[in-house]
């Protein structure tokens, strides 16, 4: 099997890709671009910092490894979950609920 490196692209010992000398996980521009359907002209906008060679490395490695990607999205998302399923409820959240204004 023929392995295919990325120039833009490193993963980190825990398993982690991440744009090649920034702290940006390709998780990140991945959501990017899954959340707000932002094309790499946009992100680059929204993240100067990163060029477009960057930004596109970062979505070619998604495509090539969706499956992987996608589970470590599920997972944050499982994560977040757990987090506000943990927490007391909102008491601003409750006045409005009692006042009328739904959140």
């Amino acid at each position: 099997m023929t392995t295919v490196a990325y120039p833009h692209i490193e993963v980190a010992a825990e398993g982690v890709a991440m744009i090649a000398g920034t702290r940006t996980k390709v998780v990140e521009v991945v959501l990017d671009r899954l959340a707000h359907h932002w094309d790499a002209d946009e992100i680059q906008r929204q993240h100067p910092y990163l060029s477009l060679a960057q930004i596109y490395a970062a979505l070619a490695y998604y495509h090539d490894h969706q499956d992987e990607v996608d589970r470590e999205i599920a997972e944050r998302l499982e994560h977040v979950e757990r987090i506000a399923a943990s927490q007391l409820p909102s008491v601003v959240r409750a006045k409005l609920q009692v006042s009328g204004d739904r959140p």
